[in-house]
């Protein structure tokens, strides 16, 4: 199951992300917002973030208008490695790599196009399990 979250500005980009989830087959909980009415990000993107770590959901895909504030926010919980992508290599590279269990997306940043090929390539790549990147996983983890 994929968390969602986001905030007024994420709104939009959460509702065209559900579609491509409900089309591809992946089960979702959302998380709020639940309309474009001016709210804070920290309340949405803890909740998301908070399903990821305590093993409710899979994965996590947060969103607001940068992408900067949700992720700062989903990362402040513990087990949480959310990266911020603007791009679908850098979302497949987080998860190779970083084994990045929450997306962040910026909805101003990102035109719809691509913030889909951002989530597909997330949720499609899986962790190499190299030793080297468990390694450096390791150590983000006693930071």
């Amino acid at each position: 199951m994929i968390a969602l979250g986001s905030d007024h500005g994420g709104y939009d980009l959460k509702q065209e992300i559900k579609k491509y989830l409900e089309g591809a087959g992946y089960a979702y909980r959302d998380f709020g917002c639940d309309d474009k009415s001016s709210c804070d990000y920290p309340v949405y993107g803890r909740a998301a973030a908070e399903a990821v770590a305590d093993g409710t959901c899979e994965k996590g895909i947060v969103i607001c208008t940068t992408g900067i504030g949700i992720s700062i926010t989903a990362n402040k919980v513990p087990g949480i490695r959310c990266a911020l992508c603007a791009d679908s290599t850098s979302a497949r590279l987080t998860r190779l790599h970083n084994n990045a269990n929450v997306l962040a997306l910026g909805a101003g940043i990102v035109g719809s196009n691509l913030a889909l090929e951002i989530v597909k390539n997330f949720l499609e790549t899986e962790f190499s399990g190299e030793e080297r990147h468990q390694r450096r996983i390791d150590l983000i983890e006693k930071a």
